[in-house]
């Protein structure tokens, strides 16, 4: 019995070596080292892909100035923690409405004091940020 149990570990690790082996194979090196890409020099025929589409800010929908203040503006504008006006306050409001709604939207598009570029809004067009801007203005006289 002694010598069975001996073939038997014998032929599970002979076919276990054959089956790591397996990779060895020529068919399998061939597939690891083929070259992943294509280089082509001038004059050569380069095969021509359709571009891939990208949606841009004029093709998708536009978001209403509630929605992005909702969304990207809110966690500022919502209490006074961040220095930012308080969506809503009056009174932190009125010094800065007094500027007037175009300096107000410049200010949101190209940034001011600790407000980046286009608040936190990386997706947001011109005119969505003005709609954000007018829509705050609206809601906090």
């Amino acid at each position: 019995m002694c010598k069975i149990k001996y073939i038997g570990v014998g032929f599970a690790l002979l076919f276990a070596a054959n089956l790591s082996a397996d990779h060895l194979a020529e068919h399998t090196i061939e597939e690891r080292i083929k070259p992943s890409g294509k280089v082509y020099v001038e004059g050569d025929d380069v095969p021509v892909s359709k571009p891939a589409v990208v949606e841009s800010a004029a093709t998708s929908v536009v978001r209403s100035g509630k929605e992005i203040y909702e969304i990207s503006c809110a966690m500022c504008h919502a209490t006074p923690a961040m220095g930012a006006p308080v969506f809503g306050n009056v009174e932190s409001w009125s010094s800065i409405i007094a500027k007037g709604e175009e300096a107000l939207i410049n200010n949101a598009i190209n940034g001011i004091n600790a407000m980046p570029p286009m608040g936190t809004c990386a997706d947001c067009s011109t005119d969505e940020m003005a709609s954000t801007v007018k829509y705050m203005i609206e809601n906090s006289k």
